[in-house]
């Protein structure tokens, strides 16, 4: 399934990491989109058509909050894809430290042996969720992923370079992927007529997240921009791809606001009246470890811990 990955030299990746040359021509990559309406999530196989490798970005692994029941329906779907259009896996990727899902990175790559990877900021949420958690045994630098990626780096997906933008706001960590002429921008602008993503959770930051958006917008027009989420405003169908210039000229909180103090305004009003995800709690705690589920006790069942009151004044749903 893996095929032919990267070197890996002591848990960093041994390629000589350069910044993205815009001159170079812009290839245009395979995107296959995967909706979980569970979570309204949207998970992405790309894939260059030349020669077939690809990467996974942002995999769910399936949980139900009440039974406490995983299964790995949504990974299992993603892997049933690259086996049919006969890919090869060479990474697994995540945006950020998702609150609303549980990642399936440590299962994929159990199966797979493809390597992880994450933005490099993960170490400063990781040091902030295991103190909420009183996990002083949580290692807090990065090395359950592979690869921690900087932004500026630049790695591979076949014949398509990928760049790392840091993107922070919805979170410390967050980072945005440019794949040829596509762009992933996890939680920063969501589908125009939604708008653009919460930044109030530990770490977050509206202004910072204004900044993110900005640095997105200046790619070409004609950039295809893939969202992390689609929340069916008005009950329509879920959609996931639209372009940098029907963001700049549609985009419900881009377009109205004409500087970063009008959008912090906007942006942390709406965030007041938001209740936390549903999830957050049970998913920080793994997706802080790499998408691993806590060790089995002695009776040979997991246990998540949940601190109480962790958002004490939080609005309830």
């Amino acid at each position: 399934m893996s095929g032919t990955t990267p070197s890996i030299r002591r848990g960093r990746f041994s390629h000589r990491w350069r910044p993205v040359d815009r001159r170079r021509s812009v290839r245009r990559p395979d995107v296959a989109a995967f909706f979980d309406p569970r979570t309204s999530s949207i998970q992405y196989v790309v894939s260059d058509p030349q020669t077939k490798a690809c990467a996974i970005i942002d995999p769910v692994l399936d949980f139900d909050e009440k039974s406490g029941s995983t299964t790995t329906h949504n990974a299992e779907m993603l892997l049933d894809h690259i086996r049919d259009q006969d890919l090869r896996l060479h990474w697994i990727l995540d945006t950020h430290p998702h609150a609303d899902h549980l990642s399936a990175a440590a299962y994929l790559k159990e199966l797979t042996g493809a390597p992880t990877a994450i933005g490099s900021r993960i170490t400063d949420v990781q040091k902030i969720w295991s103190k909420i958690y009183n996990w002083p045994a949580l290692r807090v630098d990065g090395s359950q992923w592979d690869r921690l990626f900087f932004d500026g780096e630049t790695f591979s997906i076949g014949n398509i370079e990928v760049g790392v933008m840091y993107s922070p706001g919805h979170t410390l960590a967050s980072i945005t992927y440019t794949a040829g002429d596509a762009v992933f921008v996890h939680d920063t602008v969501f589908m125009p007529d939604s708008g653009t993503a919460r930044a109030d959770f530990p770490g977050g930051s509206a202004r910072s997240l204004w900044s993110s958006i900005q640095n997105i917008l200046t790619l070409p027009g004609d950039t295809r921009v893939f969202v992390g989420h689609d929340y069916q405003p008005g009950g329509r169908a879920p959609l996931w791809e639209s372009t940098v210039e029907r963001q700049r000229a549609e985009n419900i909180h881009v377009a109205q606001c004409a500087c970063a103090d009008a959008f912090v305004a906007l942006r942390e009003a709406r965030d007041r009246t938001l209740p936390m995800p549903k999830l957050i709690l049970h998913a920080l705690q793994v997706n802080i470890n790499g998408g691993r589920l806590p060790e089995p006790e002695g009776n040979g069942l997991r246990y998540l811990k949940l601190p109480i009151g962790a958002f004490q004044g939080s609005v309830w749903s």
